[in-house]
């Protein structure tokens, strides 16, 4: 590729709207210009770990994820080569055999709550969105989404908010808010400020040739 790719941040809190903001930006701009990353995939493998005490890390701080990897892959992308994403169980909380090719395209996507916590991460974008959600209804998308996608009790996702989601959430995640271009209230429901976004990012697209 001759010219380097636009590289896209979407964070935002648990539950906030990012993936719905992510797929709106892939649909609307093309899946084939977009090279599509999800922080998610790079959780540290626990296979080492006993079930109990896999559930007893603490994923939501930034030491959970292994960021410099992620990091490996998007300077391959950017240098023009594919990259062999992993591929996350989060019922068992171990990173599978298995990897996702990724092909480098015009613009790469970036997607999860601590991507804007981590400088040399974020130093990397050219547009970083932050989606904001009012924590109670990021809490009851959250609560939906691990009961029925990742086989959770209400017990454990609700002890799990309390003891590490929100306090990770106010150490971390609200404060690198700060480093983003574009704040998106209601997430993927604000047709507006997608119609902004999306509007940008073919402007830079164009600029780019």
């Amino acid at each position: 590729m001759s010219r380097k790719p636009i590289v896209i941040g979407v964070a935002g809190g648990s539950g906030s709207g990012k993936t719905t903001v992510a797929q709106e930006i892939l649909a609307r701009v093309g899946a084939d210009q977009i090279a599509y990353i999800q922080h998610d995939a790079y959780y540290r493998d626990l296979t080492l770990l006993s079930p109990q005490d896999r559930a007893r890390v603490n994923f939501d701080h930034p030491d959970s994820l292994e960021t410099e990897l992620l990091i490996r892959h998007l300077d391959t992308l950017l240098a023009g080569q594919p990259a062999e994403l992993p591929i996350y169980d989060f019922t068992r909380h171990v990173r599978t055999e298995q990897t996702r090719r990724v092909e480098p395209r015009r613009v790469i996507l970036i997607e999860g709550i601590l991507i804007f916590a981590d400088r040399a991460l974020r130093e990397r974008m050219d547009v970083r969105i932050y989606v904001d959600t009012d924590a109670d209804i990021r809490f009851i998308r959250r609560l939906r989404r691990d009961i029925e996608e990742r086989g959770r009790t209400l017990d454990s996702v609700v002890n799990q908010y309390l003891n590490t989601v929100r306090p990770m959430h106010l150490e971390f995640v609200e404060p690198s808010k700060r480093y983003a271009d574009i704040i998106v209230p209601e997430g993927g429901f604000n047709t507006v400020a997608l119609d902004m976004i999306v509007a940008r990012i073919q402007a830079l697209l164009q600029e780019a040739g």
